[in-house]
């Protein structure tokens, strides 16, 4: 074929390329541009990434250094507080378990005080039940006693008296007048006197000037409120009654036994409850 025939439209080409070389001959060039274009815009990227890190490493450095001091500056701190309370941190340990070692030698001594608290209640609730038996079993005994006293109480005597008739209940020994104290509504002062012997007994002085044991006879004088009133040839158990005091009251004085060897006698001396005291009775 001719030239004229390669070319049908009439164009010249002048350097020999056909139109499909031309155009991927373009198309390469684009790519290219493209691909540098591309890599520009990748470097600047990386670039500031870069600049970025750089950043953060130098911002890490220097965190580092202020945890570096921070930590420096806490150690002397820490230092200078144990310097200035003269302890150190195995002291500190050493005080705080002795501490410790005291709060549990503590909590065991209140536990066992607690335990012994609660024994010794428990031993006070049985000594409290014991005793609510006892005061049980001693009422029961005072209620016998108190019937059995007022029993023996109403079977002494009851004799009348050598002044104006008064009659009383009179002791004819120690254990009667025993009975007649607890009942409590007189006062009682025992007595004993030899023959000629004079003493005081409650607030007036009493005499024996004879005494005959054979008989269970006596005459006793009686010094009161500067009187004196003479009891002759008197017998055992009698009350002999005479009154006493600024106010006078009726006072009793009981003989109950006359000695066979020395002639002493033995009695009693009853005052009302409201009669004056020798200063030495309470």
């Amino acid at each position: 074929m001719s030239e004229l025939d390669d070319n049908p439209k009439g164009f010249s080409n002048p350097t020999g390329f056909s139109s499909a070389w031309i155009a991927a001959i373009v198309v390469g060039v684009l790519a290219g541009l493209g691909g540098l274009i591309w890599c520009y815009t990748l470097g600047s990227r990386l670039s500031v990434q870069e600049t970025a890190l750089a950043d953060a490493k130098q911002q890490n450095v220097k965190l580092a250094s202020d945890l570096r001091e921070t930590d420096a500056r806490l150690r002397v701190a820490t230092e200078e507080l144990g310097s200035s309370l003269g302890i150190t941190q195995k002291q500190m340990d050493a005080r705080a378990q002795d501490i410790l070692n005291r709060e549990e030698a503590d909590s065991k001594r209140l536990e066992s005080a607690q335990k012994q608290t609660a024994q010794q209640v428990n031993n006070v609730s049985n000594e409290v039940s014991s005793v609510k038996t006892d005061v049980g079993g001693v009422k029961s005994d005072l209620g016998k006693t108190q019937s059995d006293l007022a029993t023996t109480i109403s079977q002494l005597t009851s004799m009348r008296g050598d002044l104006d008739g008064h009659s009383s209940l009179i002791a004819r020994n120690h254990d009667e007048l025993e009975l007649l104290k607890h009942k409590g509504d007189r006062n009682y002062y025992e007595f004993s006197l030899a023959k000629g012997q004079k003493k005081p007994v409650g607030t007036v002085s009493l005499q024996l000037k004879k005494a005959d044991a054979k008989r269970s006879k006596f005459t006793l004088v009686v010094y009161s409120d500067d009187k004196q009133y003479e009891k002759k040839d008197r017998n055992l158990n009698e009350p002999l009654q005479f009154y006493s005091g600024k106010e006078p009251l009726l006072f009793e004085i009981v003989v109950n036994s006359v000695g066979a060897k020395n002639g002493q006698i033995t009695g009693y001396l009853a005052t009302p409850k409201n009669a004056p005291t020798p200063p030495n009775v309470q």
